[in-house]
C-alpha cells in the first residue's frame, strides 16, 4: 500500500465489526467516504436548484423542504469498492477490507413529489444529482456527479434526506441535504446536495462513464464497461471472543460459542445465511432473525458453534429472494467493485 492509499484510509473510515450488534449503526461508527473535500455549508443561504427539462424550476429552501411530506427509511449503504483490497492483483483506491458498510434511519422528503411539483418533461430519461463537492479525479475537474434512469428516480423510496439517527445531517454524512437511493450501492447516494437536473439524454457525466463501472482484464481501455448499480448480497460475521492487536485474529475459549452477523443485498430481502468453521469444507444453516422494516435494510442471523481447540476458519454467506448468493469468489476488475466473497474470520480456539 503506498501512501495515497494510506491518505485515503485515513480520510474514510469502515464500521467497526463489532458494530454489528447494533440494528442502526450509530453515525459516529457508520462507514464514511469522501471523495473530495467535506464543503463548507451555511444553511441558510443553502439553496436546492431543481431545472433542466421542467415545467417550473424550483428553488428550495432547507426550511422548503423540512416543510414537505416526511418519511423515515431504515437503509443499509455499502461502498461498491467494499472487499477492494482483498482482490489479487491489487487495485489502487480506497484500502477497503470489508467494513465500508452501515445501517441508518433516513428522514427526508420523497424525491417523486418534488419532481412531480417541477413538471417533468416527457422527453427526460435520466436526473442528473450535482454536489458541492468539486476536485479532481484522474486530472478530470468536476463537481460530484451522478444521474439516475428516470424510472428509479421516480420510485416512492428515493429520498431528499436531511436527517440521520433522527438528528440533522453530520458535514461529513452530506448536510445539508444528501440523496438516498435505497439498495444501490454508495456511490448513488449524492451528499451535499445543490441541484438537480432533469435531462433528455443519458448523462455522460466522469462519475458515471470513467468510474463505478465494471471492467475486467480483457476488456479494452475504451469500453463501455457495466455500470455498478444495486447491491450485491453480502453477510458479514460480528468478530467472536477477543482480538490480537495488530492481526486481529480472534481468540476464544473452546466449547459453545454463539456466532452472529448481518446480511443484506440490494436485489432482495435475505433468505438464508449459511455459516462453515471449516474453511468452507461445509456448511450449514444460520437461524435469521426477523425481518427489517425496510427490504433494504440488514438482517440478523446467529449460528451455535462447539468450538474445538485450535486454529480454525470461518465464513459466512447470504442468499436473498431472488436466488442470489455470495460467490465462492470473484473475478477480477480494474475498479475492485462488487467483490462479496464470502466473509472469512481466523480463530483460535484455546
Amino acid at each position: 500500500m503506498g501512501l495515497h492509499e494510506l491518505q485515503l484510509a485515513a480520510r474514510n473510515h469502515g464500521m467497526p465489526l463489532e458494530a454489528l450488534r447494533y440494528d442502526i449503526t450509530p453515525a459516529g461508527l457508520h462507514y464514511l467516504l469522501i471523495h473530495y473535500d467535506i464543503p463548507d455549508v451555511d444553511a441558510e443561504a443553502w439553496r436546492l436548484e431543481v431545472d433542466g427539462s421542467v415545467a417550473t424550476p424550483l428553488v428550495l429552501s432547507l426550511e422548503n423542504l423540512r416543510a414537505r411530506p416526511r418519511v423515515s427509511l431504515t437503509i443499509t449503504l455499502e461502498c461498491a469498492g467494499n472487499g477492494r483490497a482483498l482482490i489479487e492483483p491489487h487495485v489502487e483506491s480506497q484500502p477497503w477490507l470489508v467494513e465500508a458498510v452501515g445501517t441508518a434511519e433516513w428522514t427526508g422528503t420523497p424525491l417523486r413529489g418534488v419532481l412531480a411539483d417541477a413538471g417533468l418533461g416527457d422527453d427526460v430519461v435520466e436526473v442528473v444529482f450535482t454536489g458541492l463537492d468539486h476536485g479532481l479525479d484522474h486530472e478530470v475537474e468536476q463537481d460530484y456527479q451522478r444521474s439516475l434512469p428516470l424510472g428509479e428516480a421516480t420510485r416512492e423510496d428515493v429520498l431528499l434526506a436531511y436527517e440521520m439517527n433522527g438528528t440533522p445531517l453530520l458535514p461529513q454524512h452530506g448536510f445539508p441535504l444528501r440523496l438516498i437511493v435505497p439498495g444501490w450501492y454508495g456511490m448513488a447516494h449524492v451528499k451535499w446536495l445543490r441541484s438537480i437536473t432533469a435531462v433528455t439524454q443519458p448523462f455522460e457525466g466522469y462519475q458515471m462513464r470513467q468510474t463505478y463501472r465494471m471492467w475486467n482484464a480483457a476488456d479494452a481501455d475504451d469500453g463501455p464497461g457495466v455500470a455498478v448499480e444495486r447491491i450485491r448480497p453480502r453477510s458479514l460475521m460480528e468478530p467472536p471472543g477477543f482480538p490480537d492487536f495488530f492481526t486481529r485474529r480472534r481468540i476464544v475459549d473452546r466449547g459453545p460459542v454463539r456466532l452472529g452477523g448481518r446480511a443484506w443485498s440490494g436485489l432482495g430481502v435475505v433468505e438464508r445465511v449459511e455459516v462453515s468453521v471449516d474453511g468452507g469444507s461445509t456448511w450449514a444453516d444460520a437461524a435469521l432473525g426477523a425481518l427489517p422494516s425496510s427490504p433494504y435494510a440488514w438482517r440478523g442471523w446467529s449460528f451455535d458453534w462447539d468450538a474445538e481447540p485450535g486454529d480454525h476458519l470461518l465464513l459466512c454467506r447470504a442468499t436473498d429472494a431472488t436466488g442470489a448468493a455470495q460467490p465462492e469468489s470473484v473475478d477480477w476488475n480494474r475498479g475492485g467493485f462488487q467483490n462479496n466473497a464470502p466473509h472469512r474470520v481466523p480463530v483460535t480456539v484455546r
